[in-house]
């Protein structure tokens, strides 16, 4: 029986509450393909500051270096919000994709046909909609330098600066590329080309890298025209592939398609097999403890673990399935909660998930 080690970061909130299901959901993928999955706890963000004054120690940074993956609940909770920016919960995310050099980032937006009725836009225009965003996660204005605020011409003056290397969108670019060959062979790059000299770069690097996968219909689009076009008609867009911070607002658009943050998943990927996985919503410290959040998002965020660190195509669909016959029969979080379905815990969420793997 071959052994995965994987570890697992609930951090604060209910991210202890979701990964739990995410973890019973692996286990049963386990007992059914014969697979151990090996589970190494370990604290980030606000627990693990109460713990070592740091919201993300060499003893977690040790742990995931040395796992196959990583999986993660979420961060933060308002009695933090007094610490210095340094020590936020937040600051580990940032810090651990550093650590991992996590550049890429998958964020798939996708609208179940049983919970259109749930999204802010028409069913007519959200209906069969599935994005894949692949967007840059190590680069632009989050990272670039300098950076600061200083006293200039006798006032204060804050200044990040937008800065990608070639080789950084090569490496961006080719991820985003394989992924649209695995899906409809149609990729879109988002970019501000008209107006900054880094997007000018950044599309000239991502025309050149299309001729190594010439089966992709590539295409491109401003960023503010994508942001319209998201909400005009989503189901235009199959992969979109934008740098770090056009990535990081596009994707919390598309996630609003769906109708609930706890439906979606992320997978953070980096030069070599190691990879975080995430749902993409917070860590709702008001419901700790409740057993009412919706552990989808991480259980699907586990499944993109078996697709995209250990290649398991088959292991990654019968989670899906499972989560699509669930949402099928009815049951339902209190996010996703609609007239005339059955009410369900996180935990009873996670158990029906595991029974419908099991069952098959």
């Amino acid at each position: 029986m071959k052994t995965f080690n994987i570890a697992l970061l609930a951090g604060d909130g209910t991210g202890k509450e979701v990964t739990d299901e995410a973890v019973k959901v692996l286990k049963a993928i386990g007992n059914k393909y014969s697979y151990d999955f090996n589970f190494q706890p370990a604290l980030i963000g606000g627990c693990a500051y109460d713990e070592y004054n740091t919201p993300l120690p060499d003893v977690t940074l040790d742990i995931a270096k040395k796992s196959d993956a990583v999986l993660l609940g979420a961060v933060g909770d308002w009695k933090y919000d007094t610490l210095a920016p340094e020590v936020r919960p937040e600051r580990a995310l940032l810090g651990i994709r550093k650590e991992l050099n996590l550049f890429a980032n998958l964020r798939p937006a996708t609208v179940y046909p049983e919970l259109t009725s749930l999204s802010p836009l028409k069913e007519e225009f959200v209906s069969g909609t599935d994005i894949m965003i692949v967007r840059e996660l190590t680069g632009d204005v989050y990272f670039g330098t300098p950076k600061g605020i200083e006293i200039k011409n006798g006032e204060k003056f804050g200044y990040n600066n937008m800065c990608y290397f070639e080789s950084e969108i090569k490496r961006i670019a080719h991820v985003a590329f394989k992924v649209a060959m695995q899906r409809n062979k149609k990729l879109c790059s988002v970019d501000k080309s008209n107006v900054l000299d880094v997007s000018r770069l950044w599309r000239e690097v991502v025309t050149e890298v299309s001729k190594e996968y010439p089966a992709v219909e590539l295409s491109y689009m401003y960023v503010d025209n994508a942001a319209m076009q998201i909400i005009r008609n989503p189901k235009q867009f199959d992969v979109l592939l934008t740098g770090n911070i056009f990535g990081d607002i596009l994707s919390d658009e598309a996630s609003m398609l769906s109708g609930s943050l706890g439906l979606l998943p992320s997978a953070s990927l980096s030069d070599t097999k190691l990879a975080m996985y995430e749902p993409i919503h917070g860590s709702a410290p008001d419901l700790k403890g409740k057993d009412v959040v919706n552990p989808i998002a991480t259980i699907l965020s586990a499944a993109m673990m078996l697709k995209y660190s250990f290649n398991m195509d088959e292991e990654h669909d019968a989670i899906v399935n499972a989560v699509r016959k669930t949402l099928k029969d009815g049951y339902r979080t209190q996010d996703i909660m609609q007239k005339g379905m059955n009410a369900v815990s996180c935990s009873e969420m996670g158990n029906i998930v595991k029974d419908n793997i099991l069952s098959v």
